[in-house]
């Protein structure tokens, strides 16, 4: 999660961020993909967007 937040936070090229976590480029690869799917996978049980019915301009 570490890694992923890294990532997002400041997005920028994974070898640097996997030289500066002591791993490899493909490891962050690999972390990102994993970790967003799972959040895009679940969004659906935390996103929720109204649904009040707000009047329009005739």
């Amino acid at each position: 999660m570490k890694l992923c937040l890294r990532y997002l936070g400041d997005p920028g090229y994974q070898q640097g961020i996997g030289q500066e976590l002591g791993i490899s480029q493909a490891t962050v690869s690999r972390t990102v993909d994993r970790v967003v799917n799972s959040i895009v996978a679940q969004s659906n049980e935390w996103i929720t967007f109204p649904t009040i019915n707000v009047p329009t301009m005739n």
